[in-house]
């Protein structure tokens, strides 16, 4: 198992695609093993792809690029610019709302900052906020997005740990909130040092909310539709996928009439190079999984950290520490694939809702993207704005710690996470 995991890191340093230092890294392990036949690696991979709720991956990732040409994305720019732009730092408290926003609609937090980072992160340099500041608010915030239903990455936990996607995504909801209150008291006290003004000189009337808010209405909503289908049985995860996808084209061709045929094509295009590079990580990693089980891990593991204590909460933050060290180096699609099947059983031995620690994995794996020295969101938004590393680096670091904090509260305070789910399921 370890000879597994070092030729899968050595290879991913060396530059290979993550998805073939996985498949060579689990290959190896079969022709490492002499009791096990070649052939049940290939049949691994081919298992992998058969599974009714993983179709529910490539129709979110479809919807969420048809949602950015229906006009959504615009309409929720501006119904975020209505209702905070006037607090000081006023574009990256619109940032930071519109990441919640669009958890609704792109469930990635990589595709929301690159967004943000093309559409608001230029206006705000010319404003005279710093580009270390802006990124920050915009690749941090964009952890809000993973949270927020439909998060592909609550998807993928659920279906490798066998845990309701329905929960998941409520109870993705008020952990979303309150990372998005933290993150805006945050920017708000950097702005107020700083003197970054509001954008607005006064609070919005009654009358400009609702006109915000009725003008973004089917974006709004969508969250609503796809949580009360799912927990009412209506529909399966992967069935309210595809229903988002026929969501989109509705509002983009009937209601707001701004879906073109090319923007269709683009928009396909630009699914399926996503679909590829995630459906082959999944792919190569049921090999991993095999191998995983195999060699007895999640015992192994388990008995190792059970050895240091027998306190529940002391377990998870252990596992949590581990979980963020390891985002750090390795993506977090990776980390959910091969972890999972790890750290659930350990849990679920600990008496921990599998739902509640979900969504603490995935917030901790996914803050990994925001951080050095592999986040693919940081360096994503750090191109996009020209902005050093190491300015983005010093300027993280509140937004950073604010999200620990939160992550931390939600760790102790299992009621928070799984109100939703209570109520509802």
């Amino acid at each position: 198992m370890l000879l597994l995991g070092a030729i899968f890191f050595v290879l991913m340093f060396a530059g290979l695609p993550i998805a073939f230092a996985i498949g060579i890294a689990g290959f190896s392990f079969f022709l490492g093993a002499g009791s096990i036949p070649v052939s049940i690696g290939v049949q691994q991979v081919a298992t992998a792809s058969q599974s009714f709720p993983l179709l529910a991956v490539p129709f979110f990732v479809l919807a969420g690029h048809m949602m950015n040409r229906t006009g959504i994305t615009t309409r929720l720019i501006a119904c975020s610019n209505v209702l905070v732009s006037w607090m000081a730092g006023g574009l990256a408290q619109v940032c930071i709302v519109l990441s919640t926003l669009m958890g609704g609609v792109s469930g990635s937090a990589v595709a929301d900052a690159a967004m943000e980072a093309r559409i608001l992160g230029p206006d705000m340099i010319r404003r005279g906020y710093s580009r270390g500041f802006t990124g920050a608010v915009i690749a941090v915030g964009s952890l809000i997005t993973a949270t927020i239903p439909p998060s592909l990455g609550l998807i993928l936990y659920g279906f490798v740990g066998n845990v309701s996607i329905g929960k998941l995504f409520l109870a993705g909801v008020i952990p979303g909130l309150v990372m998005m209150a933290a993150m805006m008291f945050t920017a708000w006290l950097v702005a107020r040092k700083r003197g970054y003004q509001a954008e607005g000189a006064e609070l919005p009337t009654a009358r400009d909310v609702w006109r915000a808010i009725r003008d973004a209405k089917w974006a709004l909503l969508f969250p609503v539709i796809l949580l009360v289908a799912i927990r009412g049985g209506i529909f399966t995860a992967s069935e309210v996928g595809a229903f988002a996808v026929v969501y989109a084209m509705l509002v983009g061709v009937l209601l707001h009439r701004e879906l073109t045929w090319s923007g269709l094509v683009e928009a396909l295009g630009e699914a399926v190079l996503d679909v590829g590079v995630i459906m082959l990580i999944i792919l190569m990693s049921g090999m991993v999984g095999y191998a995983i089980i195999f060699e007895q891990a999640p015992q192994t593991i388990a008995a190792a950290m059970l050895g240091l204590t027998q306190e529940p909460v002391l377990v998870i933050l252990l596992i949590l520490l581990f979980l963020f060290i390891a985002g750090l180096f390795v993506e977090s699609t990776v980390l959910v694939l091969m972890l999972t099947p790890i750290f659930v059983p350990l849990v679920t031995r600990l008496g921990v809702d599998p739902v509640h620690f979900g969504i603490l994995m995935m917030s901790v794996i996914t803050l990994g993207g925001m951080t050095p020295p592999v986040g693919v969101a940081m360096y994503t938004v750090c191109g996009i704005l020209r902005c050093p590393i190491e300015e983005y680096c010093r300027e993280s670091l509140p937004f950073l710690a604010a999200i620990i904090l939160v992550i931390l509260a939600l760790a102790l305070l299992p009621g928070v996470v799984l109100f939703l789910p209570n109520i509802v399921g």
